[in-house]
């Protein structure tokens, strides 16, 4: 069985939503598609392909129509509409409830919520809750931080430093999401958005320590509850041997719920201050979305310093052949 979201925590989390009838059977009902639903057809008695499973919202254009439908209309239509297996039907700007959608969904067990909000408002805002909420998360081992406003995922082997490096950054006044396993979920086509398991939240485990509250001995600018991951860093240990990209030619992702994430390799290194580097890479990828490329700026440079050597060597060919006569 796939996510599903309770009815009574989308009202919880929600406080616009208020229940106007069905109090007593909210504990009963979930929702398991995010999508939200306008029954307008289904107000003239089409019926095919009605998605009863949906939360039905219903705004001026479906009130103001009912209303001019006959009584026995508007009863057979609501009573179609309001279904065992509909989640609730959600009223928008406070409009008045029509008595025989009242009976329908009475008889059907069916809540009726009422939002004082606009219907297109409430359309999007209740789509994207249940979205996040029905998002399929896997975990990943690593520390998700916020670098200057930037979700930045840390990755490596166990024992690398990532957890201290993370410290340090939030010592730096930047803000820890997770440590050590971090959930993630695709928000939209292009984005992956990262929070901590309930039971680490605040929580850092540092060797020789043991866990440490990020929250009570840092303050709440110091903690997140979710970010966007931007930018992955693998940590990894010094190896003389390896190969590491000294020009920043080598783009590199990692692919995380579908969705390729740019990716540097950063090696670890007794002295070398990892907190500091990791603000640069950080700044520096921010500098390449906005068009400013150190890397493409090195190799215009040595493009024009290789073309006038080239140019100086043929006038200085040109002059010693017509020096001698050729």
């Amino acid at each position: 069985m796939g996510n599903v979201v309770k009815l009574t925590d989308m009202i919880k989390d929600n406080p616009t939503l208020r229940v106007y009838q069905g109090q007593g059977y909210l504990d009963e009902k979930t929702i398991s598609v995010s999508d939200v639903y306008r029954p307008g057809l289904e107000l003239t008695g089409y019926f095919d392909f009605y998605p009863e499973k949906r939360v039905q919202l219903m705004g001026r254009t479906e009130i103001s129509y009912a209303a001019a439908l006959d009584s026995d209309m508007r009863q057979r239509v609501f009573s179609r509409i309001c279904q065992p297996d509909t989640p609730c039907i959600l009223i928008s700007r406070g409009l008045p409830v029509p008595k025989e959608l009242t009976e329908a969904a009475a008889e059907a067990h069916t809540p009726i919520l009422i939002s004082n909000d606009a219907t297109t408002y409430l359309m999007s805002m209740v789509t994207q809750y249940l979205a996040v909420k029905l998002a399929v998360r896997t975990s990943i081992h690593g520390v998700l931080v916020e670098v200057f406003g930037m979700g930045v995922l840390l990755t490596g082997d166990s024992g690398v430093g990532k957890s201290e490096t993370a410290l340090a950054l939030v010592q730096h006044g930047h803000r820890l999401i997770a440590d050590d396993r971090v959930d993630v979920y695709q928000k939209d086509h292009d984005t992956v958005m990262g929070e901590a398991p309930r039971i680490l939240k605040h929580l850092m485990e540092i060797r020789g320590i043991g866990i440490i509250d990020v929250l009570s001995l840092f303050g709440s600018g110091a903690i997140k509850d979710e970010t966007e991951i931007s930018l992955v860093i693998y940590l990894s240990n010094w190896d003389p041997k390896a190969n590491y990209d000294r020009l920043g030619f080598q783009e590199n992702t990692r692919v995380i719920c579908g969705i390729a994430i740019p990716q540097v390799t950063i090696p670890v290194k007794v002295g070398r201050n990892m907190e500091n580097i990791v603000e640069v890479a950080v700044m520096n990828f921010r500098a390449k979305t906005m068009g400013f490329d150190a890397t493409q700026t090195f190799d215009n440079n040595l493009t024009s310093l290789i073309a006038e050597n080239t140019a100086e060597e043929k006038r200085e060919k040109a002059e010693k052949d017509k020096k001698s006569g050729k």
